[in-house]
């Protein structure tokens, strides 16, 4: 049993050292490795992949909306979201699992922010904005606006919510200026701010627009503290990176690979150790 995560790029994913932690903790010894794949790339890594008797794997970014009509089967969550993130050989089959608005939600909670009842402002509308958009919306979001350039993308990730608690959005700076100043939460599901990407915010001003308890959680883990954070906790709001998000995922799509329940907390002690000591 060999299991990987896949993208581009890759290689400065945690996930080896998370499910490395995790394995290791369940005295399993399997390989967890980083394996980059390229856009377009796809059906070559499938196919290569069973043949090398790879029974699992993550899939990260471009790969997470391009996977869906390439599996045999998805579960509901990653149907609904159109995006995969962890996908596994069964009998045979590739089946592909969402575990990333589940490991969002675990996040805040576990950070004492409970999405239920707030306002919301969230941007971005790709595959991970899809799966924490939809999932803050069953968590029981009083409403989330859903930002993005092309405002087509936002409309069409909200007409899949089935509670209608998503509501689309531009993302200039007035727009986000205003949405700002009705939200308890603004959550970042751009690759904005990341490490290795060229792009960045080109106005942090509708920051000064949140309430002063309000919290900003930002999706990306590399680096831990991105500027969008750094200008937040200059303001000395609540900030939340994505590290926990990372991990709680990491434990669901865990679960996934061995196909069995195991005990979650454990698993993200166990986790959150080993990131302590990388």
């Amino acid at each position: 049993m060999k299991l990987q995560i896949i993208g581009d790029p890759v290689l400065h994913s945690k996930s080896p050292v998370i499910q490395g932690a995790m394995l290791a903790a369940l005295g399993l010894n399997l390989e967890y490795t980083p394996h980059v794949v390229r856009r377009g790339e796809l059906p070559q890594y499938l196919a290569w992949a069973r043949e090398r008797g790879v029974t699992g794997f993550n899939a990260t970014m471009p790969h997470k909306e391009d996977l869906i009509p390439l599996l045999d089967e998805a579960d509901p969550a990653a149907k609904t979201v159109g995006a995969v993130n962890t996908v596994c050989l069964r009998a045979g089959k590739w089946v592909g699992f969402n575990t990333d608005g589940a490991g969002a939600v675990a996040a805040l909670e576990g950070a004492g922010l409970d999405p239920a009842g707030l306002t919301i402002t969230l941007l971005g509308a790709g595959g991970a904005a899809k799966a924490v958009a939809l999932a803050l919306s069953a968590a029981g979001a009083k409403r989330v606006f859903v930002c993005n350039r092309t405002v087509s993308r936002a409309q069409a990730l909200c007409a899949q919510d089935p509670v209608g608690r998503l509501s689309p959005a531009a993302f200039d700076v007035d727009t986000l200026t205003a949405l700002a100043e009705a939200s308890q939460l603004l959550v970042n599901c751009t690759n904005l701010g990341m490490a290795g990407c060229d792009h960045q915010f080109e106005d942090f001003s509708f920051l000064e627009a949140l309430p002063w308890d309000a919290a900003v959680f930002d999706a990306i883990y590399h680096p831990a503290e991105t500027e969008l954070l750094a200008r937040a906790k200059g303001r000395r709001l609540k900030t939340l990176n994505g590290l926990p998000m990372l991990v709680n995922q990491a434990v669901l799509a865990l679960e996934a690979f061995l196909d069995r329940p195991l005990d979650r907390p454990a698993m993200a002690a166990a986790a959150t150790a080993a990131l302590n000591q990388t």
